[in-house]
Order: C-alpha cells, then structure tokens, then sequence
C-alpha cells in the first residue's frame, strides 16, 4: 500500500511541473452570499449555503468513517443601500443528542454591515476576521484536498468567529484591501495541549469580556500575484482581577496576551497556482497558565504550507475544472515551550503532511474530491504516555490517509 501511496504523490507532483493554467480566483465561487455583500442581490432576502461530506480510510487504525462533515444554511437582508444582515447556521456532523458526543449547531456568522461609501464600510456582531486564506474562504470549492490544511486547523482556526466590530477598504488609488478589527479575547482555560489556541475561542457564546483582541490585514495585488499580511494580539485571560490574580495570571483588557502573525502568496495564471502561507503564534506566559490549569502548552507554534494545483481544463474554455494538486505542511505545536517542570516537549506535534489528489467541479458550485494525506511526526516522549505497551498499540511515526469526499456552494 505504501508503495502505492508514494507512486501516486510522485505522479500527481510531476503534473505540476508541466502546469499552466486558469487563475485561482475563479475558485471563488459567486454565491448568492457573494451578491449580497456587493450590494447586487436581486431581492432583499437572500438564502444561500454550503455543505461537504468524505469518507476517510486511516490505515494505521484500519478504520473507515464517513460523515456528513457540514451543512450550513446563510440568510441574508439587506434593508437599504447602506445596511445589510448577514447570518449563517451550521451543523457539523449531521446530528446532534443529548448525552452524545458529536454534532455541533453554532452561528458561523451574524453580524449588520454598514456601507459607509462605495470603498469603506464596518460590520459589527459576529464575524470572521480577515486571518489567512481560509477564514474567509472556507467553502469547499474554494480549496483542495478534502480536508482544510491541518495549518490552517491547529495554527490558525478556521472558521474563527467572535463578536466585534471591524472596519474594511480598499484604497483609493492602489490594488489594496485593508482591515482592522476589535474583538473579544480568547480563553486561556480552554487552550489544550496539541490544539494550539483554537478550544479557546468563544465563538459568542458567553465570551469573556474583560480581555480584547485587536486584528489586523493588508491585501495587495500584483498582475498575477496576490499577498496578505494579518496579525492577532489579544488578552487571554478574561476573569476578574481578584480571581486571576489567585491563579498568578495577569487580567485585564490585554493580560496573559497571545500574539499571532501570518503571510500568505497566491499566484494564478493559465491554470496554474500556487500559494504559500506561514503562521507563528507566540504565547511568552504559557508557563503561567500551565501552573494554573495544569495544561502543557508551548510558548510558540508554527505552521507552514506550500502548494501546487493544475486544471487541466483551462485550455478548454469550459466551466468545469479538473484540478490535480499536491501540498506540503510543515508544523510544530511545540515549537518552543517553557523550561521543565513547567511543560513537557511532545515529539508528536512536530509534524509533515503531504497532500496529493484531484478535485474535479463539473460546475463552479459542485465539487468532487479525492486525495492520499501522508503524515510523519516526530517521536513520542515517554512521559507523556498514560498507557504504555502492551497496554497500548506502539506509536507509529508514518500514517497513511485515503480520503473522498463531496461538496456544494450555492
């Protein structure tokens, strides 16, 4: 099977070398979402949405699951030429019990856009801040491979929603798109070990408001070039003074702050693209919070991914698009962490995925997936193993992954 999987990487990154082809932005399918943003909708209420579902075969486990991984449903309003509501509702899973795991509802967004002129406007309630490429663009036609990048999971979260209020434009007389928002901060109670920040978002749920977060981005465009940069610096410690104080913790608007920094490049011609992104987060009073919660976190995290894509479509002028890819992520969730006893190094989160596979849309709104996800991670540390062998299966370093799956954008 290996030899197999290794073959069909080595074939799918030839492809790319010969690659030439249509741009990466028409990925970016236009949803009825889309044309309400753009103040183009043809009526005052707009439904829109998206869904995917894969099957995943883990060979190392020899376990198949399928899932009906999300479905969400947008409505929208706009109720003048200034302001406009945007809300979506998304089940992941398919189901949610009570007393069962699994299953989630949540609001992906709900927030009101003010249109201050044709290049400015704010929003305020819940929203997603402009951090990577996904955050924004997370529906499953706009990237490839079944699953989202594992960087754009662990290093920045995606869909990373909280309530707020930010300012978006576009300059006057360059290809520039600006952000800057203020939002709630995170919860350092929440951060767990191999998760990086992401169990410690409110996602406005009873977000503490004592702590704040400012983020910020800059887009620019060149020919065929696209660049961003966007940066996070928020307080994670939302408690009262006299309680964090009885747990060593500094409170306050930007207490116990986390910082995270990102850059990402696109480019896109003839049916080719490429995209890079890099990701740091720092956390410089890690060890603090781990003598308060008994956690193990790093002070630093990183992630890192490259990728290549070919339609081979593109020369043919059609709609549908046929596009081979391969990606490479490199991470570290233990990048850096505080001097023993206050954490303890985990080899398994240094990690390197390699993602190959197809992904074929018929039409822009309709996705057909398939790719071999290769994972190596460093050793695992014997101090942190609660069960150890024959108790436990041995660790395993290399794992293979097969995954298929389905997705729609309307």
């Amino acid at each position: 099977m290996k030899k197999i999987v290794l073959t069909f990487v080595i074939l799918i990154s030839i492809t790319h070398a010969k690659a030439q082809y249509r741009t990466q932005a028409q990925q970016l399918v236009f949803t009825s979402e889309d044309s309400l943003n753009a103040g183009i909708a043809k009526s005052k209420t707009v439904i829109s949405g998206y869904g995917s579902a894969f099957y995943q075969r883990d060979f190392n486990a020899k376990q198949s699951t399928v899932t009906l991984e999300r479905a969400v449903l947008f409505v929208g309003h706009q109720f003048n030429n200034k302001i406009a509501l945007f809300t979506e509702m998304e089940l992941e899973n398919a189901k949610v019990e009570g007393g069962e795991e699994g299953g989630e509802i949540s609001m992906e967004q709900a927030y009101l856009k003010f249109n201050l002129n044709s290049r400015q406007y704010i929003i305020a309630g819940l929203f997603v801040p402009r951090i990577g490429l996904l955050n924004e663009n997370h529906l499953p036609v706009n990237f490839n491979g079944v699953e989202r990048p594992v960087t754009e999971q662990l290093i920045i979260p995606a869909t990373w929603r909280e309530l707020g209020v930010g300012f978006y434009g576009t300059a006057n007389r360059l290809p520039l798109n600006y952000s800057v928002a203020l939002i709630n901060g995170l919860n350092s109670a929440g951060f767990e070990h191999g998760t990086g920040i992401r169990d410690g978002r409110a996602e406005g749920r009873n977000a503490f408001a004592n702590n704040v977060a400012i983020t910020a981005s800059l887009q620019y465009a060149y020919q065929n070039f696209k660049f961003q940069v966007s940066g996070y610096m928020g307080g994670t410690v939302g408690l009262p003074k006299l309680s964090a104080d009885s747990l060593g913790l500094n409170s306050g608007g930007f207490g116990t702050p986390v910082y995270l920094a990102e850059a990402n490049m696109q480019y896109a011609k003839n049916g080719f693209a490429a995209k890079v992104l890099a990701s740091h987060i720092s956390y410089p009073d890690a060890a603090a919070v781990n003598t308060a919660y008994a956690k193990n976190l790093a002070a630093s995290m990183y992630g890192v991914y490259a990728e290549l894509g070919y339609d081979w479509l593109y020369r043919q002028q059609k709609t549908a698009q046929f596009i081979t890819f391969v990606r490479c992520e490199m991470i570290d969730l233990n990048a850096s962490i505080p001097a023993p006893p206050k954490a303890i190094y985990d080899g398994t989160e240094k990690q390197t995925h390699i993602i190959a596979g197809i992904n074929y849309m018929p039409i822009p709104n309709v996705t057909i997936k398939a790719d071999v996800h290769l994972v190596h991670t460093g050793p695992q540390n014997s101090e942190l193993v609660i069960n150890p062998a024959p108790n436990a299966l041995p660790y395993r370093q290399n794992n293979q992954l097969l995954n298929i799956g389905i997705g729609y954008s309307f």
